[in-house]
């Protein structure tokens, strides 16, 4: 496989460490050009220190300006400028975005416009701006690369298959911590308990999305976007031990699923080797230790926020953005506190409800949602 000299924007976070693990194990495959990261400056100047990349970003300005007197002899560009200009460097072809948030839009599709070809693990990107992002892949011919493991799955299982013949694509959710709780139980959930994941070790904002089914919901969205199907044809289905991360049914009645260990580990590397693969560092998968596999319907009146993604999705133009943005805000004022669980999807569907859908063109467009739904989603 040609060698993947890469940028990674996000590498202090969950995904951007698991990502530097499989560049160390592939350091003859892989090189890092450029690590890009929110205000964790400790962290990056370790990695910088591991993998001599030949630029830094920072998007805290004065966080910048604290690594730039540690490291005098690697650049560090700050703000949104300096995530720009990682995503674009000329020694890059793939770029891996991984920065949580609204923040991660621009620099992506700087990326994109660039030629450079993207393994995406920021939600946003797709959820507030995924008609224009599509476009822009299609019209510069790279490639875009899923790293969700859900995604990746559906990725694998239609490699070399026409979209013309998939009847229905399923996402896999493990239904989170709460999966069996009662209503009258769901009122009481504290932030601790939300963060408790059964199976995946993964940041704030993403394991209590994961608790609402949020999550879920989003990952309908990309891959309406992704993978070029109908809102219909993408169901949900609640898999408790999260082995098989997705399915693809066939118009033939063929079923093909992706099944691996809950481990990040795997979607990452295979984003960047693909389309070659390379041996793992996770070992052999136990069919013994795993030998029960069950799937149920999700309950869409304990859990709303997966009906609200649906809804958002299939009325289109500015509602997934504004929703996208609004879920951000009530997640964290739930983990602050400052409100109960139960009110995330209560909340979100008020505002939604309110919301006056105008068409997604460019990047303005979407920002000025994003902000007028973060305004809301505090005075609530």
């Amino acid at each position: 496989m040609k060698k993947k000299q890469i940028a990674l924007l996000g590498s202090t976070g969950s995904i951007g460490q698991s990502t530097l693990k499989v560049a160390a194990h592939l350091k003859d495959k892989i090189q890092v050009v450029a690590l890009a990261a929110h205000s964790n400056i400790d962290r990056l100047e370790e990695q910088a220190r591991m993998f001599h990349p030949e630029v830094l970003a920072v998007y805290d300005v004065n966080k910048a300006l604290e690594l730039e007197k540690r490291i005098p002899h690697i650049p560090v560009l700050a703000g949104m400028a300096g995530l720009e200009a990682v995503a674009t460097h000329t020694n890059v072809n793939f770029v891996v975005s991984a920065i949580v948030g609204a923040k991660g839009i621009r620099p992506t599709l700087k990326a994109i416009e660039a030629g450079k070809s993207v393994g995406l693990a920021n939600k946003e990107v797709l959820i507030a701006a995924g008609d224009l992002i599509m476009k822009r892949v299609r019209e510069k011919g790279v490639s875009l690369v899923p790293i969700d493991s859900e995604h990746s799955a559906i990725f694998q299982c239609l490699n070399g298959e026409e979209t013309e013949g998939v009847r229905r694509i399923i996402l896999t959710a493990s239904g989170g911590p709460f999966r069996n709780y009662s209503k009258e139980k769901l009122t009481q959930v504290t932030p601790s308990c939300a963060l408790k994941h059964p199976n995946w070790s993964m940041g704030k904002k993403v394991t209590i999305d994961s608790s609402t089914l949020m999550n879920k919901g989003l990952e309908v969205i990309e891959a309406h976007h992704l993978f070029g199907v109908n809102l219909d044809q993408i169901d949900v289905v609640v898999h408790p031990q999260s082995l098989i991360h997705s399915f693809v049914e066939f118009v033939d009645g063929s079923l093909l699923a992706q099944m691996a260990e809950h481990d990040m580990i795997i979607p990452i590397q295979y984003a960047l080797t693909y389309p070659s693969r390379a041996k793992g560092i996770v070992s052999c998968f136990d069919f013994l230790k795993y030998s029960k596999l069950e799937f149920y319907h999700p309950d869409h009146a304990r859990f709303p926020c997966l009906g609200l993604a649906y809804e958002a999705a299939r009325n289109g133009g500015s509602l997934p953005c504004f929703m996208n943005a609004v879920n951000e805000v009530l997640v964290d004022r739930f983990l602050n506190g400052a409100i109960a669980w139960i009110e995330i999807g209560q909340k979100l569907e008020t505002l939604m409800s309110r919301h006056r859908i105008c068409p997604i063109n460019d990047l303005e467009t979407i920002f000025a949602v994003d902000q007028e739904a973060r305004k809301e989603a505090i005075s609530i």
